[in-house]
């Protein structure tokens, strides 16, 4: 990985300047290689995240956790290679990864605890959800007055803090775990903490993108030494095989859960809409509509293989876009090598069986990291909000805030409320995003399209972590 560090660091020396359209000649191919794969283990930590957090939460044994896992790597290469190589009229074509969306979790897991829902109720609403973005992605650039920062900052705040409610549990050993709070695991999760901090102070370049993997990689040998990581399902699973439709049976469709996707998908769209303007200047390669219309569909599409291929709704990763900015190597076709190697990882099941069995005090650590960088995301994003001049704003995120913790702080609150709705009652995020959304609207009204646009590509820079 030198070769990728001294890039990074050097990056005109590879055609830093080429658009994100150039051929692929512009970068040598073992740079190229290497860049990918960089791009890769930047956002392989929080790629995983999500399958075993669904995973865990349902409770499934660890062949079908790691079958997860595999199946989110696999449709990570696919949904990434439809983005940045792309197909006629689908994918933006420059160099995006994409990986789970984290606003999605809460939502799915109170459907898949629901033993009428289930884990088959989650993938045909990701189906139906996927499907639903598709077709409305020439429309959301007229969405975009509807999530200003003041509301996108909320929402974005609620869901790490939602999520740091799973990093806390993990560190402290998993729920259900009989030694959970015992002070080796909480020792761990610190010791991870801490060396993800240490290489972010003192890392430079890829070290310093891949410091929660490191840290990960670091907590599992500490954990391994004390007896605490078992390999034998890694002993047993395969090299190699293949990932399979609807493993766990066929999609089910339920309405209200299809609802609280679709929701969740408008917001993951006007989070890549900033995303892919943010891009566009580092790449120096103008997003029109008609190219923000292809990006969308791309996300649209990726979320249906995901429900297809067992996983869940996808969208672009701030981290690798930032990994654009730090290397300077703007070619789309980096981004195609990193869906090759993601597609490549996703049949070694093997690597997702050692990928389960990292030990959940060893995620804790990293997970405070990660859940709480989504939350600090979003409290960057609200400092560009005018509190001073307009109050209103202040009303705004304190309600919806407080919507949003609903289902954390209480989550017996709405006990008494019809059965159907529990997945969008139990659900902090969406309850925010409707919060957020309505509010904005009482207290500031719509703003302007180019006012919008301009709000979604500062949103999105200042995303980039």
């Amino acid at each position: 990985m030198t070769s990728a560090t001294t890039i990074a660091a050097h990056p005109d020396t590879i055609a830093a300047a080429e658009p994100a359209t150039a051929p692929v000649t512009t970068v040598p191919p073992v740079a190229l290689a290497l860049l990918g794969l960089q791009h890769v283990l930047v956002m392989y930590a929080g790629a995983v995240a999500v399958p075993l957090i669904v995973g865990r939460a349902l409770k499934l044994p660890p062949d079908q956790v790691a079958m997860l896992v595999s199946a989110d790597l696999f449709a990570c290469g696919l949904a990434t290679l439809l983005q940045s190589w792309g197909l006629p009229g689908i994918g933006v074509r420059m160099p995006v990864m994409m990986g789970v969306t984290f606003a999605a979790v809460t939502p799915m897991v109170a459907m898949g605890t629901n033993p009428e829902i289930g884990l088959t109720g989650i993938y045909g609403a990701v189906i139906a959800a996927g499907l639903f973005a598709f077709l409305v992605a020439p429309l959301i650039g007229r969405l975009l007055p509807l999530f200003p920062p003041v509301v996108t900052g909320t929402i974005i705040l609620v869901i790490g803090v939602s999520l740091m409610k799973v990093g806390v549990n993990w560190a402290a050993g998993g729920i259900g775990n009989p030694d959970y709070g015992a002070p080796l695991h909480l020792a761990i999760a610190a010791f991870v903490l801490c060396v993800i901090l240490a290489i972010t102070r003192y890392g430079t370049g890829f070290v310093n993108s891949a410091s929660v993997l490191i840290g990960i990689v670091a907590g599992m040998l500490v954990a391994a030494a004390f007896g605490l990581v078992d390999l034998g399902h890694v002993a047993t699973a395969s090299w190699f095989d293949v990932v399979r439709p609807f493993a766990f049976g066929a999609p089910t469709f339920d309405p209200v859960s299809i609802v609280t996707l679709c929701i969740v998908m408008i917001v993951v769209m006007i989070e890549s809409t900033g995303m892919f303007l943010a891009l566009a200047e580092i790449c120096a390669d103008p997003v029109d509509e008609k190219r923000l219309t292809r990006g969308l569909r791309g996300d649209g599409l990726g979320t249906v293989i995901g429900g297809i291929f067992n996983t869940f709704p996808y969208t672009s990763f701030s981290q690798n876009i930032g990994l654009v900015g730090v290397t300077g190597v703007r070619t789309r076709y980096v981004a195609v090598v990193g869906g090759f190697i993601m597609l490549g990882l996703g049949l070694v099941p093997k690597l997702a069986a050692l990928v389960e069995a990292v030990p959940q005090c060893v995620l804790g650590g990293a997970g405070l990291v990660m859940f709480g960088m989504v939350g600090a995301t979003g409290v960057r994003i609200l400092g560009a909000v005018d509190f001073a001049r307009n109050r209103n704003n202040l009303f705004v995120v304190a309600v919806s805030v407080g919507f949003g913790m609903i289902p954390l702080v209480a989550p017996a609150f709405f006990k008494q409320m019809p059965h159907a709705l529990h997945p969008l009652l139990e659900s902090g995020i969406l309850l925010c995003a409707i919060a957020a959304v309505s509010l904005n609207l009482f207290f500031n009204g719509l703003t302007g399209d180019e006012a919008a646009r301009a709000a979604a590509r500062h949103q999105a820079a200042s995303s980039e972590h």
